[in-house]
């Protein structure tokens, strides 16, 4: 039924100074593909993943700075394994936001910044988790 997609998160962007570099990142890390849009007077990316599809955008004004919280939804990646996604992550110069830790009987999370410095989680189902 129509109303059954209601509600629910249907399409994600990310900002970027950067756009080829962080397009470049999130492909090498999560496999996500992206599609340069022409004709736009901005800088725009289409991307397409297993889920939701979304945008990677050139910033439309300067990059915030760190350590003053988000000003935005935050978006986290379902991932297989936690401990080696967050590696590869930092091999790609992503850095830590906020550690891993256990929501109790679902899952780990974990928050990272990207190379724009932009907060993005993952998480790893864990029944187990403590």
């Amino acid at each position: 039924d129509k109303d059954t997609a209601m509600n629910t998160i249907t399409y994600f962007e990310i900002q970027s100074s950067n756009p080829q570099r962080d397009a470049h990142f999130y492909q090498s890390l999560f496999g996500w593909h992206f599609e340069k849009v022409e004709g736009l007077a901005i800088e725009y990316y289409r991307i397409e993943t297993e889920g939701i599809h979304g945008g990677l955008l050139q910033r439309p004004v300067a990059t915030p700075p760190t350590g003053y919280g988000t000003n935005a939804f935050t978006c986290t990646i379902e991932v297989k394994n936690f401990d080696e996604t967050a590696s590869k992550i930092l091999s790609l110069g992503g850095k830590v936001a906020m550690e891993k830790f256990a929501i109790p009987n679902r899952c780990w999370q974990g928050y990272f910044l990207d190379l724009d410095n932009n907060v993005f989680g993952i998480c790893e189902i864990d029944e187990n988790a403590k």
